[in-house]
């Protein structure tokens, strides 16, 4: 089989094209050119793109750069900024997984003849006895990200190879060290890859007029003052500049239009429902007792769909508007949208 493995730089995709090497596959490794900016994490920057190159030679298989630049500024920056405009808490990493990594690098990858498009994301493709496809949690636990894969239609699931999902992170460093990578004790990539460390405020400055906002309790008494609206984000407890409390405090609403941040306690985020947009399936909508996960490492809590609404079986925190809403049936991916 022909297959394109996309490699960020960092382990898990360097073991995952060197796996499918050694299973006898044609492999040519491609890095993915997608930010221009200064970036200092993630996958975007040139140190990143030289590793994934020098394990490519390591590995004795050709390796590529594909400049998807301006789709991504388009698809993944554009839209990052402007729901932090309208007071959304955006996940670009899931943004990105839909538009560049599994759209349009596939639909590069059909373009030059190859069969199949390869990355190192921790989860697993499987296959129904009726036919269909879904994506199912990796086998490390603590590192499964099928959370943030979870918009794979029928058609990239099968088209998509991920092989270190069925093994540990661990055993993936361990294989790397084997194969002699420069990439086994390389630290995992946590931060927004087109951000650099500690410059979400200065980013996005730099992209939109920020403005301030007073900050009230549920009873509307005057608290306090945030410099930017636009970064406050649905359970914010610090930088909210209310200090000498009695009790924490939580952000409970943000209206940017109004310029109003209202906070309150633990329980004021507490809802027995969660309403969810863009929902995009596997294979069949799905509607009923489910699984739904609200974050990238969170605990899936039981649930029944209805319609876009997710009813929560006892109440949950509310999620972010912008954040991703993934349901499941055990460990396979139904779908998931974005909260509303």
């Amino acid at each position: 089989m022909q297959v394109l493995a996309a490699m960020s730089g960092g382990v898990d995709s360097s073991v995952a094209a060197a796996l499918l090497a050694q299973d006898g596959h044609e492999v040519v490794g491609v890095t993915m050119k997608l930010w221009g900016g200064p970036s200092d994490t993630g996958c975007c920057s040139v140190s990143d793109v030289i590793d994934a190159r020098r394990v490519a030679d390591a590995l004795g298989i050709d390796h590529h750069v594909f400049n998807f630049g301006e789709d991504f500024s388009a698809r993944v920056v554009g839209p990052y900024v402007a729901d932090h405009a309208a007071g959304r808490t955006p996940n670009p990493c899931v943004e990105c997984n839909r538009h560049i990594k599994f759209d349009r690098l596939l639909r590069r990858a059909e373009a030059l003849g190859f069969d199949a498009v390869a990355t190192g994301h921790h989860a697993r493709v499987v296959r129904r006895s009726d036919g269909i496809r879904r994506l199912a949690r990796g086998t490390d636990a603590a590192k499964d990200q099928s959370y943030v894969l979870y918009m794979l239609s029928q058609e990239a699931l099968a088209r998509v190879l991920l092989p270190v999902g069925h093994i540990t992170k661990g055993r993936v460093r361990a294989l790397a060290g084997d194969l002699g990578l420069r990439t086994a004790a390389k630290p995992d990539s946590v931060d927004v890859c087109f951000i650099r460390r500690g410059a979400r405020r200065e980013f996005l400055a730099d992209r939109l007029e920020t403005t301030p906002a007073t900050v009230v309790d549920t009873g509307g008494r005057r608290l306090g003052e945030v410099p930017a609206v636009q970064l406050v984000t649905l359970g914010q407890r610090k930088g909210l500049g209310v200090g000498g409390l009695e009790q924490p405090v939580y952000v409970v609403d943000a209206d940017v239009a109004a310029g109003v941040v209202t906070v309150g306690d633990r329980g004021d985020l507490l809802s027995d429902h969660q309403d969810v947009r863009d929902v995009t399936w596997a294979a069949e909508p799905a509607q009923g007792p489910v699984l739904v996960q609200t974050s990238a490492h969170g605990a899936p809590r039981p649930a029944t769909l209805d319609g876009t609404r997710v009813r929560w079986r006892a109440p949950q925190r509310r999620v972010a508007p912008g954040q991703s809403v993934v349901f499941y049936e055990g460990p396979e991916v139904l779908g998931g949208g974005i909260a509303a």
